[in-house]
């Protein structure tokens, strides 16, 4: 009988995170999502936090020793794609990571700055925020703010009131070091939800999508475990934030309202027999760089 040919492995993704009990957001939803686009997750537990679909009640941060300790095990062990930082919960750990990062620069980074849950319980005061943007900003090859994020990431930078338009806030973000800013726009007014692709010379893409009806526990994760995914499969930057989109979109669309609090998406949507189309709807324009 003649042997079996070898299957290529799944890309590999390290995730620092902390860890969401519903499942809806944190290491469990990257978990969900680059699963579902083909690769194998590892996981750095940042924090363990006391959480439903309504809000989050407690958060223990983990030491910036076990935290590096962690990832340093995963490391010699496994070779890694991509690199995603969710919520990592205190300066401890926001210095144990970009201690490691430091030692792989050559490795991306999809860096999702988690600050408040949906309901809007603080998870970064702003000596965070400052080790965020000091710390992990030069290692980011892609910084995932939705606009909230985004205005006070450049109120820090600026220290500014009020804060600068959305372009203006992704040049502030990318002159502090990251190469690409994606601003998302689910928390500004408009029928369709307008995200932003900015590099180092402006805008890169811009893409509007249905705005779906209630608010979702975990969209920003799973956006940004999705792009991470894509470039671990190969894709160039405009490409990997694209198809995220496109399979974000179709699992908030797929979501279902499991507990009281807020939706959760659907990672697994590709499994269902139906679920939503965008493409009617769906406008995208591209700007090229020279």
């Amino acid at each position: 009988m003649p042997a079996a040919t070898p299957q290529p492995l799944p890309p590999v993704v390290l995730c620092f995170a902390a860890a969401d009990p519903t499942c809806g957001a944190g290491l469990q939803a990257d978990l969900l999502t680059l699963a579902a686009l083909g690769c194998h997750p590892l996981t750095v537990v940042t924090a363990l936090t006391v959480q439903d679909t309504a809000g989050v009640e407690d958060v223990l941060p983990i030491s910036g020793g076990w935290v590096a300790d962690q990832a340093r095990a995963l490391l010699e062990d496994m070779p890694v794609a991509v690199f995603k930082l969710g919520m990592l919960g205190s300066i401890d750990a926001i210095v144990a990571v970009a201690e490691v990062l430091a030692d792989y620069p050559d490795t991306p980074v999809v860096f999702d700055p988690v600050l408040a849950s949906g309901r809007g319980d603080a998870f970064a005061d702003e000596e965070i925020v400052a080790a965020m943007l000091a710390l992990l900003l030069p290692h980011t090859d892609i910084l995932t703010p939705n606009s909230l994020e985004a205005r006070r990431l450049a109120q820090e930078l600026e220290s500014a009131r009020p804060a600068p338009d959305l372009a203006a806030c992704a040049r502030l973000l990318i002159d502090a070091g990251c190469a690409h800013v994606l601003v998302t726009g689910a928390h500004e007014p408009g029928a369709q939800v307008v995200n932003t692709l900015y590099g180092s010379h402006g805008p890169l893409r811009n893409d509007a999508w249905p705005r779906l009806p209630g608010s979702y526990h975990g969209s920003g994760c799973t956006l940004a475990s999705a792009i991470a995914a894509q470039l671990a499969w190969g894709q160039d930057m405009s490409a990997a934030v694209a198809a995220a989109q496109d399979y974000t979109w179709h699992a908030l669309a797929a979501g279902f309202r499991p507990g009281m609090g807020q939706h959760v998406p659907n990672r697994l949507w590709r499994m269902t027999s139906t679920h939503q189309q965008p493409a009617s709807s769906r406008e995208e324009s591209h700007v090229r760089v020279a």
